[in-house]
């Protein structure tokens, strides 16, 4: 499988294949709070970067690899 632009960018920016809740909310201009709201909504963007999700004890990170598809290829 090719890596993006999107997810090459994102790895050498955060240098890490996990993007914390403070990165995520960079990428996407949101402060961090906002990005938790939005996570709670029941909506295409919410429900697909839910699912990038990941718990390591009680820390929440998301895949980059999952985000930058999600940025490719838009939500409606």
């Amino acid at each position: 499988m090719e890596t993006s632009a999107t997810e090459k960018w994102l790895a050498d920016k955060f240098k890490s294949p996990l993007l914390r809740m403070a990165d995520l909310a960079e990428v996407l201009y949101r402060s961090e709070d906002g990005l938790r709201v939005s996570l709670y909504r029941d909506c295409e963007l919410s429900q697909r970067l839910n699912a990038a999700r990941v718990k390591i004890g009680r820390r929440v990170y998301f895949r980059i690899q999952d985000v930058a598809r999600i940025l490719d290829e838009g939500v409606q």
